[in-house]
C-alpha cells in the first residue's frame, strides 16, 4: 500500500515559484534560460525529450535553442529535485512538488507514453536497503514500472 502524503502541489506560476525556490536553495540562479526550459517542461503533459524541450523554446524565444543548452540545464533541474528523469525513455518531467524530496517511482503507459509519479516510501526504502546489503551506496534510485494506464486499457 502507498504511503500517502500530503503535497502541496502547486500549478501554473505558482510551480514556477516553487521551482525557483528550490532551484536557488540549491545554490544556483533562476536566469532567463532556466525559467524558459522549465516553463517549456511544465507544458508538457508527458515526459518531453531535451529536443522536445529545445523546440518548444526556440519557438518562444525566436530563435533556435541546442539541445546540448538543454540538457544541460536539464541536469541542473534534476540536481535540484525540480524537474525528473525517466530513465527510459530519456525524457523529462516538472517535479509537481519540488519542495519535497522523494525516492522516484514512475508508472509508464508503453502505449500513449503518459508517465504518472507516485511516492511510496517503504518500496522506495526496501530498494535503498537492499542495495545497501549488497554493499552498493545509493544515491538516487529510480523504479520505473512499465505497463498499460487505466485510459489505454479501458
Amino acid at each position: 500500500m502507498a504511503t500517502v502524503h500530503k503535497h502541496r502541489e502547486p500549478q501554473g506560476d505558482d510551480l514556477t515559484t516553487a521551482a525557483r525556490t528550490a532551484l536557488e536553495k540549491s545554490g544556483e540562479q533562476w536566469t532567463a534560460m532556466r525559467a524558459s526550459v522549465f516553463g517549456a517542461l511544465a507544458g508538457f503533459d508527458k515526459p518531453a525529450s531535451a529536443y522536445d524541450i529545445a523546440e518548444a523554446v526556440s519557438k518562444v524565444e525566436g530563435r533556435r535553442v541546442a539541445a546540448n543548452s538543454v540538457y544541460r540545464i536539464l541536469d541542473l533541474l534534476v540536481a535540484a529535485n525540480v524537474a525528473r528523469r525517466v530513465e527510459s525513455a530519456n525524457a523529462y518531467v516538472a517535479n509537481a512538488h519540488p519542495d519535497c524530496i522523494h525516492d522516484c517511482i514512475f508508472l509508464v503507459c508503453d502505449k500513449c507514453g503518459q508517465t504518472t509519479h507516485i511516492d511510496d516510501d517503504p518500496v522506495t526504502q526496501g530498494v535503498r536497503r537492499a542495495a545497501e546489503a549488497a554493499g552498493f551506496a545509493p544515491v538516487r534510485p529510480v523504479i520505473e514500472v512499465r505497463g498499460v494506464c487505466a485510459a489505454c486499457a479501458g
